[in-house]
């Protein structure tokens, strides 16, 4: 077979097994499959695979057919400017968290020096990204899962900052640090009903890293309320949130002694980020 023949073969049994993306993510398989780019694979349609090949595209398609998202088959996410390896024990990185990132370096500048706390860090995508934007700051990483304080070990030995920044495995509300500049997090804030919504794909990833109980609030509550101790006066706290959630955060923020200084909002115009500042 030539690969337009097994390109027609993968959108086939992704389109049977309701893939919406199945043309795209065939040719990323592919062009995986032939260790060359997705330009290079589809000026070069009439090449034949060899029997291995074939094989492990067949593998590969049948992985995706089950909605295992592609990052996890290619072991690897890009997130800000670079490339991150990632597996099923830490959430996948997305492009509206790079919101947090733009906003901390609009903050900031080259020669900042600043100390960050990264809560519920995962991959390590979002701490890393800052440090290597703003070399002169350090950082500390949090996350319950040992398994991901690994991953995000390796991803920081990658990009040669594993110096600039301390993983620690445990749970923010056991955490004894101190005092921050910055605060970034990713928590979870996904309620019981919405998870049970979300698409397929997102079942691989770790139920940790979205739900957070009845109101989709627990974790942002501990969030705050650990920030209001760990944070330094005029400190800022820059987090996620869900697509419902902007009045009630905003509350507890100023419950808590924070000052909201800007919500940002997504791709799609939903409010997705609060910068906020601890004025008591």
């Amino acid at each position: 077979m030539n690969c337009l023949e097994t390109l027609s073969y993968g959108n086939r049994i992704l389109k049977l097994n309701n893939i919406d993306s199945y043309k795209l993510d065939s040719e990323l398989l592919l062009a995986n499959v032939m260790k060359i780019s997705r330009e290079e694979l589809l000026i070069n349609l009439q090449e034949k695979l060899d029997r291995i090949k074939l094989n492990k595209f067949i593998k590969l398609i049948e992985r995706r057919s089950k909605n295992e998202p592609i990052a996890y088959i290619f072991k690897k996410k890009e997130f800000w400017k670079f490339n991150f390896a990632v597996d099923n024990n830490v959430l996948i990185p997305r492009p509206e968290t790079e919101i947090i990132v733009e906003e901390v370096l609009k903050l900031t500048n080259f020669k900042s020096s600043k100390q960050f706390l990264d809560i519920g860090t995962g991959s390590g995508c979002i701490i890393i990204s800052i440090i290597k934007e703003r070399p002169f700051s350090i950082g500390t990483a949090l996350d319950i899962s040992k398994k991901a304080i690994n991953l995000a070990i390796s991803n920081a030995k990658m990009h040669h900052i594993l110096n600039k920044i301390k993983f620690v495995n445990i749970s923010v509300d056991k955490y004894l640090g101190n005092k921050y500049d910055f605060i970034v997090s990713n928590p979870p804030y996904i309620n019981s009903v919405e998870y049970n919504r979300l698409e397929k794909n997102v079942r691989f990833e770790p139920h940790v890293a979205f739900k957070a109980g009845a109101d989709g609030l627990s974790e942002i509550k501990k969030l705050i309320l650990k920030s209001k101790n760990l944070l330094r006066i005029n400190g800022k706290l820059i987090f996620e949130i869900g697509s419902k959630q902007m009045k009630q955060v905003i509350n507890l923020l100023k419950k808590n002694g924070f000052y909201i200084n800007k919500i940002c909002n997504d791709i799609q115009s939903i409010p997705r980020v609060i910068i906020s500042t601890k004025i008591f």
